[in-house]
């Protein structure tokens, strides 16, 4: 059994298509397919069933799939061990964020720290980073909410109230707080299902016994403020993302304990690395710092 073979046995198995699968590893379609073939045949075993060029994991495949994963997993890690051992200095972070209001001023810390290291950061649904953690493909996650689970290290960094941002010349903007109840007629602008704020939200407001109206959903937190600001709709903003543009007024929401908690998450058994331990340190030392209560 060879290395390759397992590489792209599990491209496969993710992607469960031969083109895409050939079009990622940047190989041809039919030296693909032979190389699947061919660990196949040493198993003994199908891995998939085929339909075309659609491949099914089948029973086999599935359980051969946790172990593959495991092995690589396994090198990578060793791989990463002694890359951050022979050249400390240097090196790539990966971060995956569910909550990437405070991500610049973290990030600009961690710079002027290890000027050196490089970082790659990924803004995903919570399901989309919790399976790259689970794969060990970042060495952190920032995360709203918190997870749990046997192979991942949650550390709770703050809790960050969610405030009502409106533009100037709404009605609300005289105010300093608002019930929920009063914005059941309301447009609003926010992100899509499967961010965790957006679901928290949601799920508050159907408590009070309505469903908001969003005429704007989308995958970048950082843009809600300015389409607040243009009037388009009023949005639920977290304290962290508050912008200083004096067109936004944020209103507290009263009556309930609306808030995120953001969490740092890593996995246990993955290597970290110097930079990456402090990383660590400069997250924590800056939620420390900034943990205090909101002012209207």
């Amino acid at each position: 059994m060879e290395l390759l073979q397992l590489q792209y046995f599990l491209e496969v198995a993710r992607l469960e298509h031969v083109t895409e699968a050939a079009r990622s590893l940047h190989v041809t379609q039919s030296s693909l397919s032979k190389t699947i073939q061919r660990l196949e045949e040493n198993l003994g075993v199908p891995l998939f069933d085929r339909i075309g060029r659609k491949l099914r994991l089948n029973e086999f495949g599935s359980r051969f799939l946790r172990r593959a994963e495991r092995a690589l997993f396994e090198l990578e890690q060793g791989r990463q061990e002694l890359s951050d051992l022979s050249s400390p200095e240097h090196g790539t972070l990966k971060l995956a964020a569910t909550a990437a209001s405070t991500l610049p001023n973290i990030l600009r810390a961690f710079r002027k720290k290890r000027p050196n290291i490089q970082f790659h950061v990924q803004m995903l649904t919570t399901e989309e980073m919790v399976t790259l953690l689970h794969r060990g493909e970042v060495d952190f996650c920032l995360s709203s909410p918190p997870i749990e689970g046997d192979d991942i290290e949650c550390e709770i960094l703050c809790t960050d109230p969610i405030l009502v941002a409106v533009p100037r010349g709404h009605p609300l903007a005289d105010r300093s707080s608002v019930a929920l109840a009063e914005l059941r007629d309301e447009w609003f602008v926010g992100v899509k299902k499967g961010y965790g704020t957006r679901d928290l939200v949601d799920s508050v407001c159907k408590s009070v016994g309505f469903v908001p109206k969003y005429v704007y959903e989308g995958d970048e937190p950082a843009r809600l403020n300015a389409l607040v600001e243009a009037e388009i709709g009023i949005a639920f903003i977290p304290s962290t993302a508050r912008s200083s543009h004096e067109h936004i007024k944020y209103l507290q929401v009263e009556n309930h304990e609306l808030a995120r908690e953001i969490a740092l998450l890593s996995h246990r058994s993955r290597y970290i690395s110097r930079a990456a331990l402090e990383f660590r340190e400069v997250v924590v030392e800056y939620f420390g710092a900034i943990s205090e209560p909101y002012e209207g």
